[in-house]
This record gives C-alpha cells, sequence and structure tokens, in this order.
C-alpha cells in the first residue's frame, strides 16, 4: 500500500509541475502557473506524511 502512495503522489506531483509550465507559457497568467507549480513539493511531503502515518 505505502508504494502506490508513493507512487501516486509523484505521478501528482509530476503533473503539477507540466500542468505548471502549460499554464506558464501558454496561458497569460503567470502567476498562476507559479503558484500550480508550488503545489509539487506540498504533494511529496504530504505523501511521506500519509506513508509515515500508515507505517505506525
Amino acid at each position: 500500500m505505502s508504494k502506490k502512495i508513493s507512487r501516486i503522489g509523484f505521478v501528482a506531483s509530476m503533473l503539477s509541475v507540466i500542468l505548471s509550465l502549460y499554464i506558464y507559457f501558454v496561458s497569460d497568467d503567470k502567476d498562476l502557473g507559479i503558484f500550480v507549480g508550488l503545489w509539487a513539493p506540498t504533494l511529496i511531503l504530504a505523501t511521506k506524511e500519509i506513508e509515515s502515518m500508515l507505517e505506525e
């Protein structure tokens, strides 16, 4: 179960980065692109916390 959660977090963070780059370069709203990109580390940290809670 821990590996599955880890993969979900990794995929979600990569999607955040890709979507961020798309929004930043294609859209007129560069601030939104930066905001979306800031979610990647948050998703990784949240995934690590969920994994540690499940291990206990």
